[in-house]
């Protein structure tokens, strides 16, 4: 089994009460919003990666204020010619506000639009594990930056 390592770097902004989401689609095609943010390149640091992934995918320039946490998982996922990864993912998430630019939808992204959202209404939203994950870590703020199992 190929062994896979990613490591991205996703954004907290609440700002008036509200959540900021990027709106990407699943395997099926249907709408499902995340945390801004993404993979980081080679030698970047995560620092940069997210501000970057904020700015691509919601116009936006983003100040991280602090490192929220990390979350880490594994899971096994298809490749081609029968070929199964050992995919590790490692997310870094990271609290901070809006300091410039102007809200549009990324251009040749991975999402399709982004969007502010009241926080009360995000668990009514089709979203993937990481916002719940996101605003655990921005509502407790554990200390060692690391969610209980």
């Amino acid at each position: 089994m190929r062994e896979e390592l990613r490591v991205a770097a996703y954004a907290i902004c609440v700002r008036d009460g509200e959540l900021l989401l990027a709106c990407g689609r699943d395997d099926d095609g249907t709408p499902e919003w995340t945390l801004p943010g993404g993979g980081m390149d080679h030698g970047e640091d995560p620092y940069d990666t997210v501000v970057r992934e904020v700015e691509e995918e919601t116009g936006y320039v983003f100040e991280a204020t602090g490192l929220l946490g990390v979350h880490s998982f594994r899971r096994e996922i298809p490749r081609r010619l029968g070929v199964t990864a050992d995919h590790h993912a490692l997310r870094l998430v990271y609290e901070g506000r809006i300091v410039g630019g102007d809200l549009r939808p990324e251009v040749n992204g991975t999402t399709d639009f982004a969007a502010w959202h009241p926080l009360d209404a995000v668990t009514g939203l089709n979203r993937v594990g990481l916002v719940d994950i996101g605003l655990a870590l921005w509502r407790q703020r554990p200390a060692a930056g690391h969610l209980p199992k």
